[in-house]
């Protein structure tokens, strides 16, 4: 007796055990991804691994009232395909009309089960159980859970198996709605990029740039603006944020458009080969120079000629440059003869040229001359209704050059847009090619990024601060917390009815430093990087004297 009941006893807790695996494998696979019908074809695997079941069934209610079956276990491809019904009609119409489960001991016996997948064929006449349980969305019936077995081939409560499928069909009305609310919130950005199309449908554009934001349509604005006419560019921002692009942009809506686009990056060369290749050398100039060869203002003669990183070029070669754009001629290295020449000049730079001119390493004339149209460049973060186009179009050229059909999933859409971006559009097209280089399959899902494994790149590059973290702490302390306050000469007293918040702290700063923000940052003893984690945190706009 006792014997029979420590047997009874354990068979019991090993059903609760098994019931209690079931709920934690299958509440695991749910969480683990949005794509429902992999998901849930891996859950009816889980509970015919340890229910033994012969065919398992999920139906769901589709917008157009029909209820479908979207996974399935044990049914053939012409199976799957049938499993279609409406509200009412069969045992699993039934089901999701009165919204309450139903368990047959044979399908066989009752005349409203359709038998529409064959659940009877290759049975050999032995009683089929089965059981179908709603699956809720609050108090809304989403769709149907069903299964079944051979009655001989399970001797367990058909009412603790309701129960079972009942906290199973739970979870998946769960991850029902969180799927519906992502595909809605999908919808809804489709949505507002077909409405900012049409709404700026005849507004400005500019070829092979993207740009719907508000912020780049102001910088397409000023260059229909600037481009007609003569006037000497500069292209401030981030690096990153496409400055060459819009360049090319204002040469080819210039009436320059047929001459030559010559660029050259500043920042690449030294003094000496700078002005070689700006000015050009004269046969026997310097050793090498075995033949007399133009710069790149002479190539540019009647077109435009585009400076990257001015801000870069050391203060003697400055005052060169500052005679050429003053005069509009130039010797050659090595020569004595003048040449002229008519060029536009556009320059660019991702630097603080004011305070480069407060500190003594840049020219104020200089500035003057490159400065007479500046135009400032967003940063990707700013503008952040681009990225889905930038990505379609990064996607587009990739499949092109590939020969791929790659797409990106809604979750891996907005991994990229939380993203903060410091190398802005170029490390955009970057993360979007190494992925899609990287995904196996045509669909970049969320868990392909390198910053989903702690990897990311940006975060390596700038290790101080969370890359993806726009909301994060500005510091690993509390920013300003023993301030000193500048006096005139540069020395520091006490603080004075000192800022109690972060963001007046930062305020604090800026306007004891001229609203120089590198200073600012060094002030409070933390990197200029954070310094502008901080200032995006805070909204608070840098003011530009």
């Amino acid at each position: 007796m006792a014997q029979s009941q420590a047997l009874m006893a354990n068979k019991l807790e090993f059903g609760q055990d098994r019931d209690l695996l079931t709920i934690y494998d299958v509440s695991k696979i749910l969480s683990s991804s949005l794509n429902l019908p992999r998901t849930l074809r891996e859950v009816l695997n889980v509970l015919a691994n340890y229910l033994g079941i012969r065919r398992g069934m999920v139906s769901v209610l589709q917008p157009s009232g029909e209820l479908r079956l979207v996974a399935a276990y044990g049914l053939s491809k012409e199976e799957f395909r049938r499993g279609r019904f409406e509200p009412g009609e069969g045992i699993t119409g039934k089901i999701l009309q009165s919204g309450m489960p139903v368990v047959l001991h044979d399908i066989a016996d009752e005349p409203l089960y359709l038998n529409r997948t064959g659940s009877l064929e290759g049975t050999e006449n032995q009683p089929v159980s089965f059981v179908g349980v709603p699956i809720k969305i609050g108090t809304q019936v989403a769709g149907v859970l069903s299964l079944d077995h051979l009655a001989d081939a399970y001797s367990g409560s058909f009412q603790k198996k309701v129960m079972l499928l009942s906290m199973v069909a739970n979870l998946i009305g769960q991850a029902i709605r969180l799927q519906q609310g992502v595909v809605a919130e999908r919808e809804a950005l489709v949505q507002e990029q077909r409405r900012l199309k049409t709404e700026l449908q005849g507004k400005y554009s500019l070829d092979n740039v993207v740009g719907y934001s508000k912020g780049m349509q102001e910088v397409f604005a000023q260059v229909h603006q600037a481009a007609p006419g003569r006037a000497t560019i500069l292209l401030r921002g981030e690096s990153g944020t496409g400055k060459e692009v819009i360049a090319k942009a204002i040469h080819y809506l210039s009436p320059r458009k047929a001459g030559p686009f010559i660029k050259l990056n500043c920042a690449a060369l030294s003094e000496t080969l700078l002005e070689s290749e700006l000015f050009g050398h004269e046969k026997g100039a310097f050793t090498g120079a075995q033949n007399e060869r133009k710069g790149r203002f002479e190539m540019a003669h009647g077109g435009t000629l585009f400076l990257d990183e001015i801000g870069d070029i050391s203060p003697e070669f400055q005052t060169k440059l500052l005679r050429v754009l003053q005069e509009r001629e130039f010797e050659r290295v090595g020569g004595n003869r003048s040449i002229r020449v008519d060029v536009r000049l556009i320059t660019a730079t991702n630097r603080d040229l004011e305070k480069a001119i407060m500190d003594g390493n840049f020219r104020a004339d200089l500035y003057y001359r490159i400065n007479v149209v500046g135009i400032f460049l967003p940063s990707l973060r700013e503008r952040r209704e681009d990225i889905p186009y930038l990505i379609e179009l990064f996607l587009k050229r990739f499949n092109s050059e590939n020969q791929r059909d790659m797409k990106i999933s809604p979750e891996a859409m907005r991994v990229m847009l939380n993203c903060y971006w410091p190398g802005n559009v170029r490390e955009l097209e970057n993360c979007v090619e190494r992925t899609a280089t990287m995904t196996r399959g045509n669909m970049i899902q969320e868990v392909d990024f390198l910053c989903q494994h702690d990897r990311c790149l940006s975060q390596m590059l700038h290790g101080e601060v969370d890359a993806v973290a726009v909301s994060m702490p500005v510091s690993h302390r509390e920013i300003g917390a023993e301030m000193p306050v500048l006096s005139p000469e540069g020395k520091e007293n006490e603080p004075v009815n000192p800022p109690t918040t972060e963001r007046e702290k930062l305020i604090w700063a800026l306007e004891q430093c001229g609203w120089v923000q590198a200073k600012a940052a060094r002030l409070l003893n933390i990197s200029a990087r954070q310094m502008g984690y901080a200032l995006l945190k805070f909204n608070i706009e840098v003011r530009k004297f």
